[in-house]
């Protein structure tokens, strides 16, 4: 079993979607704000119904650059423990 860590965090009230493009900040920020990556991926997570998690198949994208692969494992890792 993977072992799940419950995290207090708080929001970042600049952590609003822009449309289907997802969240658009630099990677900077990603790397120096606490949590910021987290926050936003279970935001998106508890968003979808518990039944409709299910089962499901999530698919995460990448175009490759700096930071896309810490960036995947963190969001695989959520979604696993969710």
């Amino acid at each position: 079993p993977i072992p799940v860590l419950t995290v207090q965090t708080a929001p970042y009230e600049d952590q609003r979607p822009t449309g289907g493009g997802g969240l658009r900040r630099p990677t900077a920020l990603f790397e120096s704000q606490r949590n910021y990556l987290p926050n936003f991926v279970q935001s998106l997570l508890s968003s979808v119904d518990l039944r409709d998690r299910q089962g499901c198949t999530m698919v995460v994208g990448s175009d490759g650059r700096y930071f896309s692969k810490a960036a995947i494992e963190v969001i695989v890792q959520m979604a696993a423990a969710n």
